[in-house]
């Protein structure tokens, strides 16, 4: 549903804009690193908050994923728990994983409409 939302406010900005607007995609190191150095048109501008927007998305879900797993290391703890915290199997390194990729979301989201309010100008 949010994927949708996303999408029709990309396509209502288009067309408000005037400007074409590829679907929001993370891009690779390489064209990120170019289109940051070189964004100067309101198109590239939204590609980037594309960009951040689509991985403010995957991180969200990881997110989601790791409190799954943090759920199912509490209703059956691993011996790691006692034996080696914060291990890849135990619920604290989930917990941690939760709360980073939610503040890295956070954070490309805010980068999204920084880019958004740059395409306006």
């Amino acid at each position: 549903m949010s994927r949708l939302i996303v999408l029709c406010g990309a396509l209502l900005l288009a067309g408000a804009s005037g400007y074409a607007v590829e679907p929001a995609r993370e891009l690779s190191k390489k064209e990120l690193t170019k289109l940051l150095a070189s964004a100067a048109t309101p198109q590239d501008h939204l590609r980037l908050a594309g960009h951040f927007e689509a991985k403010a998305r995957r991180y969200e879900a990881d997110a989601a994923e790791h409190a799954e797993s943090a759920k199912s290391y509490r209703v059956k703890p691993t011996g790691s728990e006692m034996k080696r915290p914060m291990a890849p199997d135990t619920a604290a390194h989930c917990d941690y994983l939760v709360e980073s990729l939610t503040k890295a979301a956070k954070e490309a989201r805010l980068l999204a409409a920084a880019h958004e309010a740059m395409a306006k100008k």
